[in-house]
């Protein structure tokens, strides 16, 4: 007869036992104790290690300080899924304002579990709007996996059909051929009524409505303001490309094999602009709180720049101290980080006077609108072949037409011919701008 200590520690030890065949994530807590119950005994040893767990830390993802007059924006997309990895510093969101494009960049590297806002929806600065777990990159193993299945499941696809080829196939049957159907007359189809039949119904007359984007819409509230606000006045006057496309033709290629930067039309018009205000500087002055003049010695040009979300103007710096090659490149510069999304707050604030190119699209006359709070915009347009009158012959010549809106409020007409007749001095004979400078 066993004593009752040695049949309790043989129950208790027969309990873990059984408890030991059953898999489980928990720890089994009474090891110990049945080590310890009697030496007679048998000790538990499992036969796996126990599973382990580990837990990382979510990090919720804020929208960035974006500039001091900014304060919300719209979230464009996400840039990945949820169940993505994703490493620190990479573009995870985008978020659109009236003005630039900011990206959001993740904080840690993990991965993401869950979007806290929908697409198109309004967002603040300092508001979360992602989470993600931190962690490392996930083993190449554990992606691969899923792809290992599939072969399999062809596999036993494939070995069905050989598994049912050994049965017997039964003798086939001999069909009586079925005996043939008369044919019957066809009868004859009504015919439709041509004018009967709507004209409408052989074009889409669909219609597609568009949530307009920040900016667009602080474009059209900006355009406005300018209508309101200013008693805008556009004068016009035409000029020779003669010149200028001969200067042009010829230094290109020699300019571009030695600074690497491409001559244009627009490094030659920012410049003689430059020249022309410090002639006239109301052109280049603005109307501060309604009461007060502000003249400056310095020129920011702003040059207008087409993209697919809307119009915007970067600024070239202190125009006036660059020669025509030095703004070309500065132009060549914001025009390309306007294309690709990269342009910042401070690469579109503080222009003086702007500059529209309508002439690369084909445009031949128009008047451009201000740029509040500027006082003026010169429109540049296509350059075409007109004949013209020199000195008493007519010739055909290169015309491009020139047309400056102003603010009438501070700008008198003849301070504004006197601008537009410079420039085109200046651009019918480019040598000048050599001694103005």
């Amino acid at each position: 007869m066993l004593s009752r200590s040695i049949k309790s520690s043989l129950k208790r030890t027969s309990t873990v036992l059984k408890a030991s065949t059953i898999q489980s994530t928990l720890k089994v807590g009474t090891i110990a104790t049945v080590r310890s119950f009697h030496n007679k005994t048998a000790t538990y040893q499992p036969s796996k290690p126990f599973l382990t767990f580990q837990r990382y830390a979510s990090v919720a993802v804020k929208v960035p300080d974006m500039a001091e007059s900014i304060t919300e924006g719209t979230l464009a997309g996400f840039n990945k899924e949820i169940g993505d990895f994703v490493s620190q510093d990479e573009t995870i969101a985008t978020i659109e304002t009236d003005k630039i494009d900011v990206e959001v960049n993740a904080p840690v590297s993990g991965t993401i579990t869950e979007f806290l806002v929908d697409v198109d929806a309004t967002v603040e600065v300092g508001q979360e709007i992602i989470k993600i777990e931190e962690g490392a990159a996930p083993e190449g193993g554990a992606a691969a996996a899923p792809a290992k299945e599939a072969p399999k499941q062809d596999d036993a696809a494939a070995s069905a059909p050989a598994a049912a080829a050994p049965a017997k196939e039964e003798p086939k049957k001999e069909s009586k051929p079925a005996p043939a159907k008369k044919e019957e007359p066809k009868k004859a189809e009504p015919k439709k009524d041509a004018s009967s039949a709507s004209t409408f119904t052989n074009f889409s007359r669909n219609e597609e409505r568009v949530k307009m984007n920040r900016m667009r819409l602080r474009i059209a509230e900006r355009l406005k303001e300018s209508q309101n606000t200013a008693a805008s006045l556009t004068t016009f006057n035409e000029v020779d490309m003669s010149n200028l496309m001969d200067m042009r033709k010829q230094y290109k290629d020699e300019f571009l094999d030695k600074t690497g930067i491409k001559m244009g039309f627009m490094g030659a018009f920012s410049k003689a602009a430059c020249l022309a205000l410090k002639e006239t500087p109301a052109v280049n002055a603005a109307i501060e709180n309604n009461d007060t003049l502000v003249f400056r010695d310095f020129a920011d040009i702003s040059i207008a720049v087409a993209t697919p979300k809307g119009l915007v103007t970067p600024v070239v710096r202190n125009a006036e101290s660059l020669s025509i090659l030095g703004i070309e490149q500065e132009i060549s510069n914001l025009g390309k980080k306007a294309r690709d999304g990269k342009l910042t707050l401070e690469d579109m604030t503080g222009g003086t006077f702007t500059i529209s190119n309508g002439g690369v699209f084909g445009s031949l006359y128009g008047t451009p609108i201000i740029n509040m709070p500027q006082t003026a915009v010169l429109g540049l347009h296509g350059v075409k072949e007109r004949p013209v009158t020199v000195k008493g012959q007519i010739v055909s010549r290169p015309m491009m037409y020139l047309a400056l809106t102003y603010d009438h409020r501070v700008v008198d007409g003849r301070e504004a011919v006197i601008f537009l007749r410079t420039i085109k001095e200046l651009i019918e004979d480019p040598r000048k701008m050599l001694l103005l400078e």
